[in-house]
């Protein structure tokens, strides 16, 4: 199969993140038996999983080609063609994945059969993971499976869409959920009562002048857009009429921290405040309180400059300089564990999540050249 004819029967799966991605990784599956690949799958939650292939020596030292096969929503977007039909016009492959992340899936897949006939001497891995829009949630087994049961890689290429420039660094996602709890009452004895959206505007004031240190705090490095570590409220809820003092508030945050930045930071001085805040909660409702939860973390990518898998990428891609992006990938899970990761694919990010995703033949052909000259690195 050609890499459009692969794409087309990717983009043909609806992986949408709230459905399973089975029905594509058991098409992968019959598609690596016809190759004589071995390949394993490893189980997230029901009808999610992962699968890694091998192509060559199962030892150690190989390269991973790491995509995730889940896709976002089509809902409330105004496409102009099927989004699970591929449709090329002028030179644009439009659907949606094509962009994220299917193209660098299916010029993987395409790429086997001349990986195969190289008689490889260190392998070529296949990753492709799941709910990886959920907060990268599903390619967690995947990484652990890898780290404690299988021949460690010298190097992961996680195919994000990058224009096919050589990413080393990203920023860190981690998510939280806070819940003010006061105690209701008449709106007109208010000093009987807690109000919680009043406690959480002053939370939420605080996250607000944290924001503040933030940006003036700015990106040393000046490599990141916006050059600073960022804070937002996107969430809140609370409240039920506006003659009774509101019990409850609930509201979820998130940061997304430069690198190098300890994530422990930000909710740290959080805590502080809301622990500030509870003792006059308190003394009216001692019932009432601040709770903050940690929901989520996808860490950053830092940049290893020299490592094994930025030589790698640049030589294949024919670049001399790395980049960086404020999107997180799963790349900082493959770092993690000691596996040196950079971001390089087909397609731009701009593209992503859109209506009438596309990606371009342009693209797909110099990524078929860049997996080539990887695979040439483990002859």
């Amino acid at each position: 199969m050609t890499t459009f004819e692969m794409l087309a029967k990717l983009i043909g799966f609806d992986t949408t993140t709230r459905l399973s991605n089975i029905p594509m990784i058991e098409f992968v599956e019959r598609y690596l038996d016809q190759h004589q690949v071995p390949h394993l799958r490893v189980d997230y939650e029901q009808g999610k999983t992962n699968l890694y292939a091998t192509i060559g020596p199962d030892i150690a030292g190989g390269i991973v080609l790491s995509g995730h096969t889940d896709v976002v929503p089509i809902d409330g977007q105004n496409w102009t063609s099927d989004p699970f039909t591929l449709i090329e016009r002028e030179g644009l492959l439009f659907g949606r994945g094509t962009a994220d992340m299917k193209g660098f899936i299916a010029c993987a897949l395409a790429l086997v059969p001349q990986f195969k006939a190289m008689n490889l001497q260190r392998p070529i891995h296949l990753a492709l993971s799941c709910d990886e829009e959920v907060g990268c949630k599903g390619v967690r087994p995947l990484v652990a499976h890898m780290r404690d049961h299988l021949q460690k890689p010298r190097a992961v290429i996680v195919g994000e869409p990058t224009s096919m420039k050589v990413v080393n660094g990203h920023k860190s996602a981690v998510t939280f959920s806070t819940q003010v709890r006061g105690r209701a009452g008449h709106s007109s004895l208010t000093h009987q009562g807690v109000n919680a959206i009043m406690a959480a505007a002053d939370v939420i004031s605080e996250i607000s002048r944290i924001r503040a240190d933030l940006i003036a705090e700015g990106d040393p490095t000046g490599r990141f857009d916006p050059p600073y570590s960022t804070i937002h409220v996107g969430v809140i809820s609370g409240g039920t009429a506006k003659n009774i003092i509101p019990q409850d508030c609930d509201f979820q945050w998130e940061t997304r921290l430069l690198p190098r930045v300890d994530a422990a930071l930000v909710p740290l001085r959080l805590e502080q405040f809301t622990k500030a805040l509870e003792p006059a909660m308190k003394a009216v409702a001692p019932e009432s309180g601040i709770t903050t939860t940690k929901t989520n973390e996808v860490p950053g990518l830092a940049p290893e400059e020299q490592s094994i898998a930025e030589h790698l990428a640049l030589h294949a891609a024919g670049a001399n300089a790395t980049h960086a992006v404020s999107y997180c990938t799963e790349a900082g899970l493959f770092q993690a564990i000691g596996i040196p990761t950079v971001i390089c694919g087909p397609g731009n990010i701009e593209q992503a999540h859109k209506a009438d995703e596309f990606v371009s033949r342009t693209d797909l052909e110099a990524c078929e050249k860049f997996m080539l000259k990887l695979a040439k690195s483990c002859k």
